[in-house]
């Protein structure tokens, strides 16, 4: 059940920034076989010019389409799942016009206990939820 937060910069149609969402979505659910109705993004456009994102040394790069990814999820899956989710997730947006270059992805674990999906109860920790076991995923 990982959360999604997405950053663009403004200038894509309301249509292309869900297929965005859809693509990324696609991809956790393909790689860490997740419910499909475990779907929580948030995305966010920002005015040009308040999306940098560098090549860190790699020689290449970005255009304005960037799109930053942040994915929290629970810890657990192998540094192998997670490589597997990033590929991806560069796969299924390629498919929506995104070049490889464009897509920056940063990955924040964290456990069960750290969740609350409303009423300001943790569900994993009181049981109201079963809480996933990330490893079984990967």
């Amino acid at each position: 059940m990982p959360m999604i937060r997405i950053d663009v910069t403004q200038g894509r149609t309301p249509e292309e920034l869900a297929a965005l969402s859809k693509a990324i979505h696609a991809a956790v659910v393909g790689e860490y076989r997740i419910p499909a109705g475990d779907y929580f993004h948030v995305m966010t456009e920002h005015p040009r010019g308040q999306v940098v994102a560098l090549d860190a040394g790699l020689g290449f790069e970005r255009s304005d389409g960037v799109v930053m990814i942040q994915v929290f999820t629970q810890r657990g899956r192998s540094g192998e799942a997670r490589a597997a989710l990033f590929a991806a997730i560069a796969r299924e947006l390629r498919g929506v016009g995104v070049a490889g270059e464009d897509v920056f992805i940063g990955y924040v674990e964290n456990g069960a206990e750290d969740w609350s999906f409303g009423f300001g109860r943790a569900q994993y920790s009181t049981g109201e939820l079963a809480a996933p076991d990330a490893r079984d995923a990967s």
